[in-house]
């Protein structure tokens, strides 16, 4: 049916009424990205009565189809009604049919099944014939041996031992299998004890053939038992039998716990001993099985890993039965060494596997596993922890003490952080399943160094370590030692010295600058176990660093602080200055006062003290700093001096006018000199000049200190009102 052609400007097309899968709220939806709501209605409502038209005019086209419709259904019923007779009687003709074919149907499948049950009772009474002349060809062979051989199977021929047992494996294994397909038959219950006997001797004879060809060397006999094991499917119980006869007794031999505690280097001896079995007593085994390069191919026997199954098994049973004391942790040094040999010993018994796939099978071995884990680790690290944990506790409890003569640090407490931190990665100490966790302890000893230095410039409650090396570092605990820097100055953040202040940034400074060569430690260690992503390590090294450097501008306040304080304990004798001229008679002044020196002098000493320590800029911007705080409070003491000066010269003025030339001339020399605030004036001048000249001295401008400048233009005025 074809719909009726729109206007051109509708918003959708007419066909899309047409599709199949014509949805109303797609068609909506698609209509809306192009046209409003109230378009999109128009146009269906037009188009809406183009089909309503559409419809008439077909109506009308086709009106008189429509109108002898029901004329030509006239007679419809009866015809209808003749047609269902016979109808009726085809379908009863159609039903009898079906049920005969239903029946015939029914007892074919009677048949088949009958015939597919006699089929399987068939199968079984061939497999149990079969069964049963598999157990009399195995006994026929057997009693062919016994008649020639007294009923042993070890006949004199290494070879015709070996042949006969294979006949008699390839006919066992057809035995086995007829027999597991034929499980629970009578019959087999009665044959049963006689496959019982078969496989015993079977089992009995294999063994003494494959005991016979190791002991005396024979590649021949070992290869046909081997091969004859492997048809049965008996590989492990060879492996097993090699373990029990071959390997134990030599076991037995070399594990001993006396002959280990014997010398210094028993268990080194011990573990030499025991790699040495391999090449000396499994040769033969080797070469039959492919483990030897020079092993002909033509008598490789496949299947089989005495190394892993046989050898390595009765070792570590024998170590964890007769030497259980190596695992014992108590002693991490002795710990130590014992691990490290045994996982020594474990490569190079590695290395003696015939291929990789051989070092796979030893490593997810049960007794591989048994052995790893009868180390414990986590008891040796706590150990450890509390060792290396301890000692930087100890120094800082110690305070801070100055580090022994020839160390790269000053302070003792900075150089135990950088010998724990080395000793965590060192040789004698790190092992490689823990290197996590000695990372881990790594981070917590920069933090617990940083929280020390916080402590004692802020005197803060210091945590200590936590006990448990599982659990972080907390934020806050018992306080430690109220002993925070050495000698009588120990206590309050105030009483340290500008030496130990000094001592505490170059520290800083090394630590920071040392870190390279940790993370390369690092770097080693992690490498070897086949860690890649090192941007980690370098990013939380960055941030110990970065946490080393938090306490930095907190030192740097408290040494401006210190020498601000010292220094201004001096500079307050300015105020002293009108005291000592005023009603005196002294001469004129022509140097500055001895305050100055005793005021500069902590200054100086602060450059003598850092040369070499810390860098030249840092002890630059600490003089500048305190020289600022200096010259602002030194400007303050002189504005008041000068300040009373002038008041006082005023006061007295207004007097000698008030009294009309009456002797009050106590300010001025008996021979009409400079006056005393005259030489209060020039006095405070030459102490600011002075200064000047040694702020020059120590690098830097008058412009670099803050207020100076004002403070020159201050005696500068006092200079020329003393001159006058």
């Amino acid at each position: 049916m074809n719909l009726p052609k729109g206007p051109d400007s509708l918003c959708f097309d007419k066909d899309v009424f047409m599709k199949d899968d014509f949805d109303v709220d797609q068609f909506v939806a698609e209509c809306r990205k192009q046209v409003q709501m109230e378009e999109m209605r128009e146009d269906l409502e037009l188009y809406y009565k183009l089909l309503k038209t559409a419809m008439v005019e077909l109506i009308n086209k086709d009106y008189a189809d429509f109108v002898n419709l029901s004329t030509n259904l006239v007679g419809m019923d009866k015809a209808l009604n003749q047609l269902s007779v016979p109808l009726g009687q085809l379908r009863e003709e159609v039903m009898s049919l079906r049920s005969c074919v239903s029946e015939v149907i029914q007892a074919i499948d009677n048949q088949l099944t009958k015939q597919e049950d006699l089929q399987k009772k068939k199968v079984c009474v061939l497999r149990l014939i079969q069964v049963v002349r598999s157990v009399e060809k195995i006994e026929k062979i057997l009693n062919s041996q016994n008649s020639k051989e007294s009923g042993s199977l070890e006949i004199s021929s290494p070879l015709l031992a070996g042949q006969v047992l294979e006949r008699i494996a390839t006919e066992f294994n057809q035995l086995q299998f007829h027999a597991v397909q034929s499980k629970g038959m009578p019959l087999l219950d009665k044959v049963r004890p006689r496959i019982a006997g078969i496989t015993s001797m079977l089992q009995q004879s294999l063994e003494g053939v494959l005991i016979e060809g190791l002991q005396t060397s024979n590649l021949d006999m070992v290869c046909h038992c081997l091969r004859t094991y492997a048809t049965i499917d008996k590989t492990r119980d060879a492996e097993a039998l090699v373990g029990q006869v071959l390997v134990k007794p030599y076991m037995d031999q070399v594990i001993v716990e006396e002959v280990v505690k014997s010398s210094p280097n028993g268990l080194q001896l011990m573990y030499s001993r025991l790699l040495e079995f391999v090449p000396h007593h499994c040769r033969l085994l080797r070469e039959v099985t492919g483990g030897a390069r020079s092993s002909d191919k033509s008598v490789v026997v496949p299947g089989y890993d005495f190394l892993v199954n046989s050898v390595w098994p009765e070792m570590i049973k024998g170590i964890e039965e007769r030497l259980s004391y190596l695992f014992n942790p108590g002693n991490p040094e002795i710990f130590f060494e014992r691990y490290s040999e045994s996982m020594e010993f474990v490569r190079r018994f590695e290395r003696q596997c015939s291929s990789q796939a051989s070092v796979k099978r030893l490593r997810v071995h049960p007794s591989y596993t048994t052995f790893q884990n009868k180390w414990n680790l986590p008891v040796y690290f706590q150990l450890r922890y509390k060792e290396i944990a301890g000692s930087l506790e100890n120094a800082i409890s110690d305070g801070l003490e100055a580090a022994p003569a020839g160390s790269a640090f000053h302070l003792q407490v900075s150089e135990v952080l950088w010998s724990c931190l080395m000793r965590c990665w060192s040789d004698k100490v790190y092992l490689s399943p823990l290197a996590h966790r000695f990372w881990k302890l790594t981070l917590q000893l920069y933090a617990r160094y940083a929280k020390f230095l916080d402590e004692v410039l802020t005197k803060t409650p210091t945590p200590e370590l936590p006990k448990e090396p599982t659990r972080p570092l907390p934020s806050s605990a018992s306080s430690t030692s109220s002993r925070t820097s050495g000698g009588s100055e120990s206590g309050s953040p105030a009483s340290l010295s500008t030496k130990q202040l000094v001592y505490i940034a170059a520290d800083i400074q090394k630590l920071q600058e040392q870190i390279p060569e940790l993370s390369e430690t690092v770097r080693i260690r992690l490498e070897a176990i086949g860690f890649k992503n090192f941007a980690v390590v370098e990013d939380a090294l960055m941030d110990s660093k970065t946490c080393l450097s938090s306490s930095i501008p907190t030192l740097n306040i408290k040494m401006t602080q210190h020498l601000t304080e010292r220094s201004c304990r001096f500079l307050k004798s300015a105020s002293e200055v009108p005291r000592l001229y005023r009603r005196t008679n002294k001469d004129v002044p022509v140097r500055a006062s001895a305050y100055m020196d005793n005021a500069l002098r902590p200054l100086v000493q602060l450059l003598t003290d850092s040369t070499g320590l810390v860098h030249q800029s840092t002890a630059k911007e600490w003089l500048r700093v305190a020289l600022s705080d200096c010259t602002q409070r030194y400007y303050e003491t002189i504005s008041e001096v000068l300040s009373s000066v002038r008041k006082m010269e005023e006061s007295l003025k207004r007097l000698k006018q008030a009294r009309k030339g009456a002797s009050m001339t106590s300010t001025a020399g008996a021979n009409g000199g400079p006056t005393d605030d005259s030489k209060i004036r020039l006095q405070l001048a030459l102490d600011v000049e002075y200064l000047g000249e040694q702020i020059e001295k120590m690098g830097f401008q008058p412009s670099d200190i803050s207020m100076f400048t004002t403070l020159m233009d201050l005696v500068k005025e006092a200079r020329e009102l003393a001159e006058q």
